[in-house]
């Protein structure tokens, strides 16, 4: 783990370690109360950063100096009465595919360990205006996971590991942003995904995850693995968190061609109650073959919401290949992306074995192979959309087990156990939000989660549903032992 600036020392008074693990809401609510200054709460993260990051192996570089001169910044502009909104003086991490100035930028992978660019991205710039602090990047898979990695150490940082019980992954690629959040690190964070990169560390973690619509959040200064796929998101201990972090990210960016001419607005969610109940719709055969425990949580959380919107069972799946048309795309436009890194043998520097040779068989997919993975999304997108004319959203486990062992490669992890109908690679596919909940625990104490997913540009309908649903349970409220 880097550290910046390592000669400004940390200064935060006494905090109760419960305020780490506080929602944005309550925080912004104490410093505006004045009854917790941004320094303190910023040198509190930045020590527990560096105290407990490197047990979980989530932090790159820990950015001491300007996070605490961002700090002061902030509580001098509160204190002048200038708010810039919910996260001003609150601190947060980004994963390490995102360019911040004079920061390496690292991409988890040794060949890019000392990278470092000359601007910030986007999403960094825009939320650095929304006042709040970037304390660290945080750890990721190598080339997020981009080259076929089959194992929970892929990366030179060393594995992710999930703070609920340290023998399992914090799941990929965004392994330090869920690690980092669960343990009361920092109170949100930044992944991305191209195929569950947030939904499945939030899953392991324990926390909140949500992945927006496609070109909703500008890739500006992000680390491209897949054009057409790859998308920002946050990280955080509620819905409502995801939805504040969401509405200061995003909107058109001139500098990203695939960003969209929109934003998105939040304010407290609504209560579920309306003219006519949500339909929510549950894809036949999707707890068929999970871990018992996670199939337990996911009819208990349905049960929570049950009085609030309809649960319709047994609603058929679309029928495509969607995980062999989502490995095609990212295998095609990845190698494409990490040309230079595969021509020039530099992928023998990677940390997983998988990874040193998984980027050149990529090389040698057909052309027609990926043009016909890219023309099937136009009907893979007509037949969600057409049930999505039917129900407001869809609802299944986040993942079918809990996390995977750290020590094993992911095949040999749960025999027998798979995720029933493909909702993440056809929700990538496509384009779509969802939204992933923490709903209890299974094996080994570990968490586990289910998923809201709607139809483009629903985050805030997600959102209020997520949000009724943790003002009925205190899942999301609970801290990993040792943290």
């Amino acid at each position: 783990m880097k550290t910046q600036a390592q000669a400004v020392p940390l200064t935060s008074a006494t905090l109760d370690e419960s305020i780490f693990f506080l929602p944005v809401s309550e925080l912004a609510a104490r410093i505006r109360a004045k009854r917790l200054k941004p320094t303190q709460l910023v040198a509190g993260c930045l020590d527990r950063l560096e105290r407990l990051g490197p047990k979980y192996n989530a932090v790159a570089t820990l950015m001491r100096g300007p996070a605490m001169e961002e700090a002061r910044a902030a509580e001098l502009e509160l204190a002048r009465g200038q708010d810039r909104g919910p996260l001003h003086g609150i601190p947060y991490g980004v994963k390490d595919l995102l360019a911040t100035k004079g920061v390496p930028t690292t991409w988890g992978a040794e060949p890019y360990r000392d990278q470092v660019f000359d601007y910030d991205a986007t999403a960094v710039r825009r939320l650095r205006e929304a006042g709040a602090v970037l304390v660290a990047k945080l750890a990721m898979v190598e080339l997020a996971g981009g080259m076929g990695y089959n194992h929970a150490n892929a990366s030179f940082t060393g594995p992710g590991l999930t703070p609920w019980n340290t023998r399992f992954w914090s799941g990929g690629s965004s392994s330090g942003p869920g690690a980092a959040v669960a343990a009361g690190l920092v109170p949100f964070a930044i992944g991305s995904e191209t195929s569950g990169s947030i939904l499945t560390p939030a899953a392991f973690c324990g926390v909140t995850g949500l992945r927006p619509t496609y070109g909703l959040v500008s890739r500006h200064g992000a680390m491209a693995l897949c054009w057409t796929l790859d998308k920002l998101g946050p990280l955080g201990r509620t819905a409502d968190d995801c939805a504040l972090v969401l509405a200061a990210m995003a909107g058109p960016d001139p500098l990203d061609e695939s960003a969209l001419a929109r934003g998105f607005a939040h304010a407290r969610p609504a209560p579920l109650a309306g003219a006519r109940p949500l339909r929510l719709a549950v894809p036949k055969g999707v707890t068929e073959k999970v871990q018992p425990a996670v199939r337990e949580n996911f009819e208990a959380a349905l049960r929570v919401l049950a009085g609030e919107v309809e649960v319709t069972r047994e609603v058929e799946w679309p029928d495509f290949p969607w995980g062999p048309a989502v490995g095609t795309i990212v295998g095609a436009e990845g190698a494409a992306a990490f040309l230079d890194l595969l021509e020039s043998g530099r992928a023998q520097q990677l940390t997983c074995p998988a990874d040193r040779a998984g980027g050149y068989s990529s090389l040698l997919l057909p052309a027609v192979d990926y043009l016909q993975a890219m023309r099937l999304r136009r009907p893979m997108k007509r037949a969600v959309a057409s049930l999505f004319e039917r129900f407001d959203a869809v609802v299944a486990p986040t993942r079918a087990s809990v996390a995977y062992p750290a020590d094993r490669n992911f095949e040999d992890a749960y025999p027998g156990v798979s995720g029933g109908p493909a909702l993440i690679p056809a929700g990538n596919l496509c384009g779509l939000p969802a939204l992933a909940l923490p709903d209890g625990f299974g094996e080994n104490g570990l968490p586990t989660s289910f998923q809201l997913m709607g139809p483009a540009f629903s985050e805030a309908l997600l959102v209020r549903i997520g949000d009724a649903y943790q003002q009925r349970t205190d899942w999301h409220t609970r801290r990993p032992p040792a943290a």
